[in-house]
């Protein structure tokens, strides 16, 4: 359970705008949702297997923060023991919580799962009706530093526009109006996009940069998801499209 913690913790909370997780567990596969307060980011992620210990349950893992600081702590790192709390509720067992406690069982604390109603309520707008994607590839990583590059150059800039010409993806930085720059993200890709969309910046580079085999996908409906498997779990990132 701990490798799948740390890789949940490491696929959100890392990123600097997904704290607050839902975990839905069925009989064979166990979901990962969470979206950003500002909605810039929608994550569907889904692990390869079933992770026993969350069972068949629906419960939230709020404070991102404390459960990072829990996994990194140097007294869980060898031997310790990770369990699932329980309570009953209407006469049902429901998770509660994870409780951390070192070898010799003299450190110890308890991380507070956020029961499934009130998760719902908060995440319940974690919809995305699907888009037809334009364009996917795997992006390479002398793009990816290329974009790094750029955005440096126009640190003031929020967004950055995304459009094909003659067969490449170019990204936009700036306008006529301002500093600008460009850049050929991907040549030679397959598909077309007739309008240009705009993205936010550091949400895009912070999910490029997670570990993991990364695709990226574009709609000319107005959407981008990057898609990272991890070995452990695959994660959809899908990101509306910004105004400029």
């Amino acid at each position: 359970m701990k490798d799948i913690l740390q890789d949940i913790v490491a696929k959100t909370h890392s990123l600097g705008f997904l704290n607050l997780v839902k975990v839905t567990g069925t009989e064979d596969s166990t979901m990962i949702e969470s979206m950003a307060e500002d909605r810039s980011v929608i994550l569907t992620a889904t692990t390869k297997d079933k992770v026993e210990e969350f069972g068949a349950n629906v419960f939230g893992m709020p404070n991102m923060d404390k459960l990072a600081l829990h996994l990194k702590n140097p007294e869980y790192q060898k031997n310790s023991k990770l369990t699932i709390t329980e309570a009953e509720r209407n006469g049902v067992k429901v998770p509660t919580g994870i409780h951390f406690e070192n070898e010799a069982g003299d450190f110890q604390n308890d991380f507070r799962f956020m029961v499934s109603e009130i998760i719902n309520e908060k995440l319940k707008s974690v919809k995305f009706k699907g888009a037809n994607w334009d364009i996917s590839f795997t992006p390479s990583l002398a793009s990816i530093t290329r974009m790094k590059l750029q955005s440096a150059a126009h640190a003031e800039e929020t967004v950055f526009t995304v459009k094909s010409e003659n067969g490449d993806l170019v990204f936009y930085f700036g306008d006529a109006n301002t500093h600008a720059g460009k850049f050929v993200f991907q040549g030679g890709v397959e598909g077309d996009l007739k309008h240009a969309w705009a993205y936010p910046v550091a949400q895009v580079q912070a999910i490029l940069n997670l570990d993991g085999e990364a695709t990226m996908s574009l709609s000319d409906q107005g959407a981008m998801q990057i898609t990272v498997d991890s070995g452990l779990a695959k994660y959809n990132y899908i990101m509306p499209a910004q105004s400029k």
